[in-house]
């Protein structure tokens, strides 16, 4: 299994961080299995004011880049699902040109020290 971080901004207005969490408390189907398809095992969204963290768990050999374009490819739900949702985000001063949710750099896991 591989582990990801990920970080995105949400506007800052408390009815859109309102309306965020509403539909990530009823998320539609369609995108959620259509992660499941391209590897994605798990995913979480912590937020703290208006900064996400994603933690997403995937299969050993997903590749963020391939699968989730493929994900958006093969998924209509799942494209139009990320257009509203970029109703509510913004990029991370941090993130790369091309990137939307921006990598984060993993500095420490307990694992690998117990």
């Amino acid at each position: 299994m591989q582990q990801f971080g990920l970080t995105l901004e949400l506007k800052d207005d408390p009815e859109i961080i309102a309306k965020y969490k509403e539909f990530h408390a009823n998320p539609w189907l369609e995108p959620l299995q259509g992660a499941k398809d391209v590897g994605v095992v798990d995913m979480k969204i912590f937020l703290l004011g208006t900064r996400m963290f994603m933690y997403l768990t995937a299969v050993d050999d997903f590749v963020p880049e391939r699968d989730f374009a493929r994900y958006m490819e093969q998924n209509p739900k799942a494209r139009e699902w990320d257009d509203l949702m970029r109703t509510f985000q913004q990029k991370v001063p941090e993130a790369k040109e091309d990137e939307w949710w921006a990598t984060m750099e993993l500095v420490f896991d307990m694992q690998l020290h117990i």
